[in-house]
């Protein structure tokens, strides 16, 4: 007999504190920094290494502003606020991974540090890689255990 009424069946979500995602997404924006310097033969100094990832972190950070102003204002649902949890894939995954490509690439131009068409798609596909990857992972790995 069919009432109309469908079971909720929907797999528990990760949540994880705010401070471990931001260092997570940090981390891989560093680690995506040092693998381009050491493609290109680059010193890997800490130096080094922040200079080639600060736009990217500013974008990271503009990105998870807006979505923490999305999660606060203009709220549809009856509680009047959406969930800020920078942990899931959408829609603060992506919004975060095309900031962190967008502005940093529109800072790396402003700055001369060279925006070749090839560096930008390299530098999309492995920040995509890196920021909706680890997301991805971490609530596959988390669902698993929750069966």
């Amino acid at each position: 007999m069919n009432t109309g009424v469908k079971a909720n069946h929907a797999r528990p979500l990760l949540q994880l504190p705010l401070l471990a995602t931001a260092a997570i997404d940090t981390a891989m924006v560093v680690v995506f920094a040092a693998s381009g310097r050491r493609s290109h033969d680059e010193h890997l100094t800490v130096l080094g290494i922040l200079d080639t990832a600060w736009p990217f972190l500013a974008g990271a950070a503009v990105g998870w502003s807006l979505m923490y102003v999305y999660a606060h204002v203009g709220s549809p649902d009856s509680t009047g606020t959406r969930t800020f949890r920078p942990e899931r894939v959408v829609p603060f995954g992506i919004v975060v991974w095309i900031l962190s490509v967008a502005i940093g690439m529109t800072l790396r131009a402003v700055l001369n540090q060279g925006t070749a068409a090839a560096f930008i798609g390299v530098a999309t596909l492995s920040l995509g890689i890196f920021l909706i990857g680890w997301r991805v992972v971490a609530n596959r790995v988390y669902q698993m255990f929750q069966r």
